[in-house]
């Protein structure tokens, strides 16, 4: 299930760039246009600044910006740093693998194969989708 952060995340990134001006877009406005709460929208916005996505001003004219076009930003990227890994057991994750404890082959292991398959689409899902994509910009 997708966590309440990645969702938040990917709306305010829609908002961004939805903007026609590119200039700072300060956090009240965000929060107040998407219905998200302003003490968690400031966590998610900092994540992704830290993860160079967003840039931020400080002061009056100040807020959140994107730093690529947003048909450069793929929602591989969005997911990961937001939501953590794709795949949803971590004997399939392409960048955080852990074999499982309980598993003595994983190429015999139903769980294994189906949850590769899983994976594989949303991967092509993901890596085909940019955040233009997402709100037709």
């Amino acid at each position: 299930m997708l966590s309440k952060k990645t969702k938040y995340g990917i709306k305010a990134l829609t908002y961004l760039a939805r903007k026609e001006h590119k200039e700072p877009v300060p956090i009240a406005e965000i929060s107040k246009s998407e219905n998200i709460s302003l003490k968690f929208l400031e966590s998610i916005l900092l994540t992704l600044r830290k993860n160079e996505l967003l840039g931020s001003k400080k002061g009056k004219g100040g807020g959140y910006y994107l730093l690529k076009e947003p048909g450069e930003i793929e929602m591989t990227v969005v997911m990961r740093i937001l939501e953590g890994p794709i795949s949803m057991v971590p004997c399939v994750s392409l960048n955080f693998y852990k074999k499982c404890a309980d598993c003595p082959d994983e190429t015999k292991c139903a769980v294994h194969n189906l949850m590769t398959e899983l994976r594989d689409s949303s991967l092509k899902i993901f890596r085909n989708t940019t955040l233009a994509d997402l709100c037709n910009c």
